[in-house]
């Protein structure tokens, strides 16, 4: 065998064999991220069911479903709340979120996703306050229906916070997570629907089953895209919590095509696909630390892309 790198002359050419990846003494190239266990999957988890669950309450105010837009405007505001507390949890301390508000910089994902967060929650919880109150209801309406149209990017921003960053199980599949962080927060608040207002659960479940089917459209395109890196999401404890969200996000999708005709497959739907949900958000997260962990899904991409 030759020595790593050295030259071979094969006629009147000169041959190096491929080098051997190796990286400095074995160590990750990247930091492990900070950001601790529950508090960041719950902050991703319910800052997307946050989202989902608003603008499922918008359109079912427009289109006449008062139940479910009650319901899809409490989920909102408790998760949305639920989202900052997790949020806060994990920074330490609550002065370090209102840091965040300080400044407005359209070029950070984590400014422009706190700016998100703040006034949707904000105006969720106002919005559920008349609600609940019967007070102020012009006021309450308009605090409602900001929320719903915010709601879109209050969805999807975490997935473009963590495609953000240097993570090669995140940054690698930037095209694809808010599709799938989409479609995921989409099923879960039709499974909320289909839980919470079982008397006007139509819109609900097609929200389910439409949520379900664009995860697993982004899913699938995910692995096919991301080569090497797609590893981190089918070995280890992402792995398999990852085949556990797919698999509960299809018995959910399914128990939800005969949940009209059964208060039973309804609430087995919105159980599954709600735990399919969180599953999902803590695969992700799990994933993009165990790509950390391992140079080569750092430098084998960047060297491919060269």
């Amino acid at each position: 065998m030759l020595p790593r790198g050295q030259a071979v002359k094969r006629g009147d050419r000169l041959m190096v064999p491929e080098a051997e990846f190796r990286s400095y003494y074995g160590r990750p190239v990247l930091k492990q991220p900070v950001w601790k266990v529950p508090d960041v999957p719950a902050y991703l988890y319910l800052g997307g069911l946050a989202g989902a669950s608003s603008a499922m309450a918008l359109c079912a105010d427009f289109t006449g479903y008062r139940q479910l837009a009650r319901s899809g405007r409490l989920a909102a505001a408790v998760g949305a709340t639920a989202s900052v507390g997790a949020l806060i949890h994990d920074l330490g301390r609550p002065a370090r979120f209102l840091n965040m508000l300080r400044v407005l910089k359209p070029t950070s994902p984590l400014s422009v996703g706190s700016w998100i967060l703040a006034p949707f929650s904000a105006l969720s919880s106002a919005a559920v306050a008349s609600e609940l109150t019967g007070r102020l209801p012009v006021l309450g309406r308009a605090a409602a229906t900001t929320a719903g149209v915010i709601a879109p990017a209050m969805t999807t921003y975490t997935a473009v916070l963590l495609a953000d960053t240097a993570v090669p199980g995140w940054h690698e599949a930037y095209r694809e997570l808010p599709f799938l962080f989409a479609g995921s927060a989409v099923s879960s608040a039709g499974a909320i629907g289909m839980l919470t207002a079982p008397g006007e659960s139509g819109p609900a479940r097609r929200m389910a089953v439409a949520g379900a089917a664009l995860e697993f459209a982004a899913a699938q395109r995910m692995h096919r895209r991301i080569g090497l890196v797609g590893e981190v999401y089918r070995q280890g404890r992402a792995g398999a919590v990852w085949r556990a969200a797919r698999a509960l996000t299809a018995f959910g999708a399914g128990a939800a095509l005969f949940a009209g005709r059964s208060r039973a497959a309804a609430i087995a739907s919105g159980l599954g696909l709600t735990a399919a949900a969180a599953a999902t958000r803590y695969a992700v997260f799990e994933a993009g630390r165990a790509s950390v962990r391992d140079p080569r899904y750092t430098v084998v991409p960047q060297r491919e892309r060269a």
